[in-house]
């Protein structure tokens, strides 16, 4: 017969049991509190590297008292009752029994350091989580005047972490995290990237003496396919100095394999013909829009990596630097194409930097040209 739930039965199951990390914390906290001379062998953490209010509060408390005679502390509670009292100023939840309840659970008291690493392990996952979140956030943060800018300060800062727990935690060589990455996302505003990389590609046909001013946009910075083909197509023709126009662009295409997709010869060569605005100023929006994509992706991986609990912080460290490399490398094109001069980075750097003053220059949009 199924059990009859009172009505003042407390519903445990929808009680969140808690973490390791709450019990190491547990251990931590209850070695301090029976032999407070512990705290000599306890390094690499800090109030905030705990996970509760009432865990920071009782860490706080028992580094800043003055610590009690090992004599005394055997015989009462006082020091233990002071450490309530402190503990209480910023946690009100805390209480004497609970403080009695650490000692308790405690098993080793010796194994004080082995259980603040294990604290400062997690605390660095949490960290790296939260710049990954950070960093997210800007790239969708549609208010930014200077997107780019603004979301390399972020990159930085989440580079900034990494380096801070690569230096409290080194990596080992070929240690990967095992959590799978996320799939690529797709560009914030798809119609709108069609639209542009349309008139880039039909601009481009145009003038195609502007193609190799443009050489920092790759095929994959494209959203499609067929874009990321046909601009394949007029570089080749650019950089072989062959005739372009629609109609040696559409061979090229044929030629490379770019139309197998089903797209229609005709709706290309006239995709081709209305050109507008300058290679340029297009190839800097989709630039753009790639480098946003990428630090996106960037972050929704380490993130992956972050809320898998099972990643030590060396696979941290080695999972977020393969990652953030991809950001890296459209960074540089970035600077290049807008002429803007990367900064000295100074690693390894524990504090949070700002990213470059970075200031997108865009060329102003010529106006329409007939084509040749």
């Amino acid at each position: 017969m199924p059990h009859a739930r009172e009505p003042d039965e407390d519903d445990l199951d929808a009680i969140t049991p808690p973490q390791p990390v709450f019990h190491v914390e547990q251990a931590l906290l209850g070695a301090l509190l029976l032999d407070p001379h512990r705290l000599d062998d306890v390094s690499g953490i800090a109030a905030d590297s705990f996970s509760t209010a009432e865990h920071a509060a009782l860490y706080a408390a028992i580094t800043t008292l003055p610590r009690p005679d090992p004599a005394e502390h055997a015989r009462n509670t006082k020091w233990i009752d002071r450490v309530l009292a402190e503990g209480r100023e910023q946690a009100r939840g805390l209480t004497a029994s609970y403080l009695h309840a650490l000692v308790q659970v405690c098993p080793w008291p010796s194994h004080a350091p082995a259980y603040a690493r294990m604290v400062e392990a997690e605390h660095a996952r949490r960290r790296l989580l939260t710049a990954a979140e950070r960093l997210i956030h800007t790239v969708h943060d549609v208010s930014l005047p200077h997107p780019v800018q603004t979301v390399l300060a972020e990159a930085d800062a989440l580079a900034a972490v990494v380096d801070d727990i690569a230096a409290r935690f080194p990596p080992r060589a070929g240690v990967l995290p095992r959590t799978a990455a996320p799939s690529p996302p797709v560009a914030p505003d798809p119609a709108e990237a069609v639209e542009e990389e349309q008139m880039l590609l039909a601009t481009a046909t145009a003038y195609p003496s502007d193609i190799e001013a443009a050489w920092w946009l790759l095929p994959d910075d494209l959203t499609l396919p067929l874009h990321a083909g046909l601009w394949q197509c007029l570089t080749g023709l650019a950089r072989r100095r062959e005739p372009v126009d629609p109609v040696t662009v559409l061979w090229e295409a044929q030629q490379r394999g770019v139309l197998d997709g089903g797209s229609e010869p005709g709706k290309v060569l006239r995709m081709l013909a209305e050109p507008a605005g300058s290679v340029e100023h297009w190839g800097e929006r989709a630039l753009q829009r790639s480098f946003l994509v990428t630090a996106e992706h960037t972050g929704r991986r380490i993130k992956a990596y972050a809320d898998d609990p099972a990643n030590t912080p060396f696979q941290l460290v080695v999972g977020a630097r393969r990652a953030l490399a991809d950001i890296a490398a459209v960074r540089t094109r970035w600077q290049h194409a807008t002429g803007a001069t990367p900064p000295q980075r100074r690693r390894p750097a524990p504090t949070i930097r700002a990213g470059p003053p970075t200031t997108t220059v865009a060329h102003a949009a010529r106006s329409t040209r007939a084509p040749r």
